[in-house]
């Protein structure tokens, strides 16, 4: 006999139902009936659908939603209710139809022909809080959500709801502050309205059309070359990289995702790299009319690509009608290395980066070190090998001497003294060492030249971790949370964080996010071995036991002899209340890591449950 199917998946769900549903059916039930079909039909229905949304079930006048995106879900809820307030104008008030909505993160688990779980149970829950024509939602979605949408949120604190164990911190989202047809009036880094003033342009991703997929990250980073030259031009508003990264692979129209990021123009291409040719193809898009400004095609030597940047950015500042300043000119036509295969190896260095195993930070220190071969004075390539060194001698406890590793920032900001990622790798290099006041002052410089610098932000909140600062990190982990979306570790550092500080409800709401991103990442990347073992201990958290041990031993299958991987195998134990096993893997592993680690330890919620046992001082001992 074959088992029961059982599928669990994390997603956002919408909850919604329709206020004095059954006043309604009593005035009128012939009238009431027709109503809501009608609204389904001409409104609800299609708006779940254009969000990429799936209705699991319908309760009469109430409706469960599931969606893959927090902010498509928030989208169709703001839709809905926008077009309910829009559909009742004329009608007397006592025949008006207003939903209630819910919004919430987490789990559906779908066992034969039904579902449940406390995401849907929560759900439910908060759209019955909701005031008629309001949106309810959970600490989870408000904080995925953010101000990518342009909602305010009022906090009303911690709930207790009926047959859900733990509060639920609960916001009202406001969406009446959202201009009709402009869903996004914030650019969507949350931080920065595009001024009136300027054009403003966002650089899409670049799609890689070679034959060789392993080419992305070269298509990537061409777009990022353009962006960060657009971005030099004080006349011009340009998204960050970060941000608009975000909607890499995507497939809405030209107009949507320009409304989404707040901006005018937008810009979008390709790459098609084969041997020692390239071919670009680029254009300028007009967000409004969705017309062609303009469109060009280059075919080139790979040895001319430097040159092409250059035209695709002239070529777009001359057609917003925008001034160069002279040395804005300049900066423009400074490329960041002579050499094309030095920027090659530059590129491929930063993906392998990317999987944070020691494996692969090896690789990617091979690949810097061999830009640095091609090119002597290419100072990100000297950053990049400082940063893999120190977190191989931090985290991994590869001997790599200090003065090497700071060597290496010293020659990265000899070349360029403004190199915002060789000051963070600078202040990294110099915490390893031991130097804490000097990291601080080095971190601090990074963000005084540029406070969009992932590697700061990221860099600096881990040293606040082992430094026992807590709020700081907070603020320097959401902060890298925000600029790279994709980081799947600094949620997955926040709900430790919030933790340390006795935020349970904050730490729970980091976690489905973490997770979320979790998922994300190992779709993209399967065999990032790292990314399952801190999802194992956000897993371990929310007390998702058994697909915590799953990711866990998925994760030790992959990479078994990954110290970083056994360390968060023991803090998912100790989790799990697997004490002895948490301490036999941290007495293991102990006498194998650098200091940064080792305070990483002293400092870690995550084994809170083992600090009480008769051998965690002897791990105190070993930590000294």
């Amino acid at each position: 006999m074959c088992a029961e199917l059982v599928e669990r998946r994390l997603a956002a769900i919408l909850a919604a139902d329709v206020v004095g549903y059954s006043r309604l059916l009593e005035a009128n039930e012939e009238e009431t009936l027709n109503a809501l079909r009608q609204h389904r039909r001409e409104l609800f229905d299609p708006a779940v659908a254009t969000h990429g949304g799936r209705i699991i079930k319908v309760m009469g006048d109430g409706f469960l939603v599931e969606f893959g995106s927090v902010l498509s879900a928030a989208r169709c809820a703001v839709e809905i209710q926008r077009g309910m307030l829009e559909r009742n104008m004329g009608i007397p008030a006592d025949r008006h139809f207003a939903f209630r909505i819910g919004l919430n993160l987490g789990d559906i688990v779908f066992d034969a022909d039904d579902f449940h779980g406390d995401g849907i149970n929560v759900a439910v829950r908060l759209q019955a809080l909701a005031d008629p024509g309001g949106i309810a939602c959970s600490a989870a979605v408000r904080h995925e959500v953010g101000n990518k949408l342009g909602l305010d949120f009022a906090d009303q604190g911690a709930k207790t709801v009926k047959n859900i164990s733990r509060p639920v911190h609960v916001y009202f989202a406001d969406w009446g502050n959202v201009a009709s047809g402009e869903e996004v009036p914030l650019a969507a880094s949350g931080h920065t309205r595009a001024p009136v003033n300027k054009p403003s342009v966002a650089i899409l991703p670049f799609a890689n059309i070679s034959d060789d997929p392993a080419q992305e990250f070269f298509s990537d980073g061409i777009t990022e070359d353009i962006i960060t030259d657009l971005s030099n031009v004080s006349g011009l508003f340009v998204l960050s990289r970060n941000t608009v990264f975000t909607c890499k692979g995507r497939s809405e129209n030209l107009q949507r995702i320009a409304g989404e990021l707040g901006v005018a123009y937008v810009v979008e291409g390709s790459v098609r790299k084969a041997g020692n040719h390239v071919r670009i193809n680029a254009e300028l898009i007009d967000a409004a009319s969705d017309g062609h400004v303009w469109a060009a095609r280059y075919d080139r030597d790979l040895t001319d690509i430097f040159e092409v940047q250059d035209e695709i950015t002239k070529a777009i500042v001359e057609q917003l009608k925008v001034k160069l300043l002279p040395e804005e000119k300049k900066a423009i036509e400074l490329a960041p290395t002579a050499s094309v295969e030095a920027y090659t190896h530059f590129l491929r260095g930063r993906e392998y980066y990317h999987i944070a195993s020691r494996s692969n930070h090896l690789m990617a220190r091979q690949s810097f070190a061999r830009a640095i071969e091609l090119d002597p004075d290419y100072a990100r390539a000297y950053a990049g090998v400082a940063v893999c060194d120190a977190r191989l001698r931090s985290q991994f406890g590869v001997q790599i001497p200090v003065e090497d590793i700071l060597a290496n920032t010293a020659r990265a900001l000899a070349i360029d003294p403004n190199l915002a990622e060789a000051h963070a790798a600078k202040g990294f290099a110099l915490a390893v060492a031991g130097n804490r006041a000097e990291a601080v002052s080095a971190f601090e410089q990074a963000l005084s030249l540029d406070g969009d610098c992932h590697e700061a932000n990221r860099y600096y909140a881990e040293f606040c971790v082992t430094d026992g600062q807590f709020e700081l990190a907070a603020t320097y982990f959401q902060r890298a949370m925000e600029i790279k979306p994709a980081d799947y570790g600094a949620p997955t550092m926040l709900v430790h964080v919030f933790r340390s500080l006795g935020q349970t409800d904050k730490a729970n709401s980091y976690a489905w996010i973490a997770l979320k991103k979790a998922e994300e990442e190992l779709r993209l990347h399967p065999e990032n071995a790292n990314v399952a073992c801190l999802g194992a201990t956000v897993l371990a958290f929310l007390g998702v036991r058994d697909r915590a041990l799953e990711w866990l031993a998925r994760s030790l299958a992959t990479d078994p002899n990954d110290i970083n991987i056994q360390y968060n195998a023991a803090c998912t134990y100790a989790l799990l209340g697997e004490i002895d096993r948490a301490i036999e893997v941290l007495e293991a592993w102990m006498p194998q890591v650098g200091a940064e680690m080792r305070l990483w330890f002293k400092n870690d919620s995550d084994l809170d449950s083992i600090r009480s046992h008769p051998r965690y001082s002897r791990l105190v001992e070993l930590s000294e």
